[in-house]
């Protein structure tokens, strides 16, 4: 079973690159009118041809400006923007933007880079987050662990995305994702048929939330995915 776990793990590896590659990239760059739709479909027939199904408990508040998410691998992003056609812009480190294929999925979906190695960074994000709002009117995504965690604690989160919601006055929701990694695991190599769960948690208004939100929003999430383990044996 561990072989046939391996060979799903690349054929997967084949599917999301062939996909974005020859259909997605194409399509933003011929038909950039219709991105939203684009990016909604293509990443559901991704999610469909790896195994993948999806599951959502809880309310999308699509006014919220912020979705806050935990993050496991790239089947977080593949199966959110399945899941829902709202045009998300989602906030991915510079490295991202400087690969072949994925590269120019990031800058023809006119995605946020971040450079975390720059001193600068947090205030091109804060312009970037604000023209998302008010210009481009589209929510921004961010996983503020700020990298894929490996176990079920939730890491420290980075606290530029509090700066931000705070200066911004922002309305966040945090959403919590598990089973992805069951479905493509990027650390062991390993594919299987399985569903991506989204839980959506109350939206959080910064302007009028205390002080200790932020920190209230970590805990919060991490309660949900203990319970997710404990009731449903389903790990992040």
């Amino acid at each position: 079973m561990k072989i046939f776990a391996k060979i799903r793990f690349y054929w997967g590896v084949f599917v999301i690159s062939f996909n974005t590659a020859v259909f997605m990239i194409p399509a933003l760059m011929l038909f950039g009118k219709y991105k939203s739709t684009i990016v909604h479909h293509i990443n559901a027939l991704t999610l469909a041809m790896i195994g993948g199904k999806l599951s959502q408990e809880g309310t999308m508040d699509t006014s919220a400006d912020m979705y806050v998410m935990n993050h496991q691998g790239v089947v977080d992003i593949i199966a959110m923007e399945a899941l829902q056609n709202n045009h998300l812009r989602w906030v991915a480190k510079k490295e991202l933007f400087d690969a072949l294929w994925f590269g120019n999925l990031l800058r023809h979906g006119e995605m946020i880079s971040l450079d975390r190695g720059n001193k600068a960074g947090l205030i091109k994000l804060i312009k970037d987050v604000k023209e998302s709002k008010e210009i481009k009117h589209r929510s921004v995504a961010i996983f503020p662990e700020g990298t894929r965690a490996k176990g079920q604690p939730l890491l420290s989160f980075k606290q530029g995305t509090k700066i931000i919601a705070n200066k911004l006055g922002l309305k966040v929701q945090p959403v919590v994702i598990t089973g992805s990694k069951w479905v493509f695991n990027g650390y062991e190599r390993t594919g299987h048929s399985g569903t991506v769960h989204y839980k959506f948690l109350p939206t959080i208004d910064v302007s009028k939330a205390d002080e200790n939100w932020f920190e209230t929003l970590h805990d919060d999430m991490q309660k949900v995915i203990d319970d997710e383990y404990t009731n449903n044996r389903r790990s992040r």
